[in-house]
């Protein structure tokens, strides 16, 4: 059974600001239907804490560092800059 947060409800769980949760971790960490809901299409926002929590202790993923590097498309050199 899903429980369903408001962000304030969130906030008091893992520790964060509603404004944080809101700006930074809303669309960027949190993804909309699996972590998130709108219900009934409006403005109101529901977490829902199993997935959030599965987020949390799920062990960070590596970067690795080849992923930082941007790639220039190469060019065929023909006598003009």
């Amino acid at each position: 059974m899903n429980i369903y947060l408001t962000t304030e409800e969130l906030s008091l769980k893992i520790k964060y600001n509603p404004r944080y949760i809101r700006e930074h971790l809303k669309d960027k960490v949190f993804k909309k239907d699996i972590h998130y809901i709108k219900p009934f299409g409006g403005k109101k926002i529901l977490y829902i804490w199993n997935e959030i929590e599965k987020l949390i202790l799920s062990p960070a993923k590596e970067e690795n560092p080849m992923d930082k590097i941007i790639l220039r498309r190469k060019r065929a050199y023909n006598g003009q800059n």
